[in-house]
């Protein structure tokens, strides 16, 4: 076939779910695909029994997901984890301070009623704040309204450089002030034993697919699109794109004519980040039984502050920690080695010989991945939360944008991934068509 219906770019979550809806409409669709694996950010490793998925991990929040909804339909396996976001006490935490010793019942009260306090504030400052407000300039206005000591105020201030680095990689002073609206959970949130790349594998199903094609350019008018790359130029009545930010900010992918207005505007405004997980498997278990997550203060948890348990996954014991904003960054550069080398330090700091020589680990390399450039894309300063919704604007009635950055609800989950390919081929068949018609019969 010479022409298509539709060309979608990208294999991810948001590309096989518009190329699925479409198919089932009766369009003809080929989805292009630069690596030799469906998923995009989406990737999961086994060893042996055990999956790891290095790039999304959570539904987060089951209550009325779709994502949730599908997983159901195609009998995944899921596992409750309750992470609430990057939150004080949403489960049992061992905080260490500045000097290495746990934290008290009592003293972690406080902290956490410090927390509170805070976040109680913040939204009605951020809501006034002005247009180039970062999230650092909302958070100081905050603090300087308690009074507190400069230790107490350190101590708060530094968990909410870690919350934005957690929740969207990227410097507190680096993230706008509205960019971490969207950091509510509804219901438990769950990941997925045997691996999230199970619903990439099924939402793929009957879609005509073409791995290793690297797309180079789009060209669009009133006629159509044509897409080139390494295998060639097809051509369609309209394209979906769901590359991420990263790829369409660089100079490797080219749309021509530019993108217009709001849709540029608001692609200038969104940043990838930076964003790597190091998984740590160990013989046997140090960290104390029924904890959640290890999180130390101070000074050494700079990079290295927080680990949460993925024991009851496997059954084998593992750690999980970030390296977000500028520590991942900093150490990418670093072979593996020297990254575990460097958790392990801050793990013995807090368990001393109890820690023993990991027997497996995964560091993963967002950043290096040309075809991501980055984890998930953010709200710099001086962008808006419609900024979002503005990318997905079609562009002379043939380009859609779609992917995790182009849905404002939740963005940089695989609920937006999904959400916004749903929208993509609606707006290619101008009409509606149920979600539910991704993974149902």
């Amino acid at each position: 076939m010479d022409r298509y219906d539709t060309i979608v770019v990208g294999a991810g979550v948001a590309g096989l779910t518009a190329a699925r809806l479409l198919t089932r409409a009766g369009r003809s669709v080929v989805v292009l695909e630069a690596r030799d694996r469906i998923g995009g950010r989406v990737w999961t490793v086994r060893d042996g029994d055990e999956a790891t998925d290095l790039g999304a991990s959570w539904i987060h929040g089951v209550d009325g997901s779709p994502v949730a909804a599908a997983a159901r339909a195609f009998e995944m396996p899921m596992t409750e984890f309750t992470v609430g976001g990057y939150q004080p006490d949403s489960r049992p935490i061992a905080y260490y301070g500045p000097a290495g010793s746990r934290l008290s019942e009592v003293e972690t009260a406080g902290f956490v009623d410090d927390i509170r306090a805070v976040d109680e504030a913040l939204p009605a400052v951020i809501e006034a704040s002005a247009p180039d407000a970062s999230y650092s300039d909302v958070a100081e206005q905050v603090l300087r309204t308690f009074g507190w000591d400069e230790a107490r105020a350190e101590r708060v201030r530094e968990y909410l450089r870690h919350r934005s680095e957690e929740q969207y990689g990227a410097w507190i002073g680096d993230l706008a002030a509205h960019g971490l609206d969207d950091d509510s959970i509804d219901g438990d949130e769950v990941v997925f034993p045997d691996g999230y790349d199970r619903l990439a594998e099924r939402l793929s199903d009957g879609v005509d697919l073409r791995l290793e094609h690297v797309v180079s350019h789009v060209r669009w008018d009133d006629d159509g699109v044509s897409v080139s790359g390494d295998r060639g130029t097809l051509t369609a009545a309209a394209a979906i794109v769901t590359v991420p930010v990263g790829v369409l900010r660089s100079s490797d992918f080219v749309i021509e004519p530019a993108l217009p207005a709001p849709v540029a505007g608001a692609l200038s405004r969104l940043e990838m980040n930076a964003f790597e997980k190091v998984f740590l498997r160990f013989p046997t278990r140090f960290w104390d039984d029924e904890v959640y997550a290890i999180r130390q203060q101070g000074p050494q948890g700079l990079w290295w502050h927080s680990w949460y348990d993925l024991t009851s996954l496997h059954g084998t014991p593992t750690l999980l920690t970030f390296a977000a904003g500028p520590a991942a960054r900093a150490i990418r550069d670093w072979d593996d080695a020297a990254v575990i080398d460097s958790v392990l330090s801050q793990l013995r700091r807090l368990y001393g010989h109890r820690v023993g020589v990991p027997t497996a680990v995964h560091v993963t390399h967002w950043q290096d991945d040309p075809y991501a450039r980055g984890s998930y894309a953010y709200m710099t300063v001086g962008s808006t939360t419609s900024d979002h919704d503005d990318l997905a604007t079609p562009v002379g009635g043939v380009l859609h944008l779609a992917g995790e950055a182009t849905w404002t609800d939740d963005p940089a989950t695989v609920t937006a991934a999904l959400c916004s390919g749903h929208r993509a081929a609606q707006n290619v068949l101008g009409r509606d068509v149920p979600i539910e018609d991704a993974w149902t019969d």
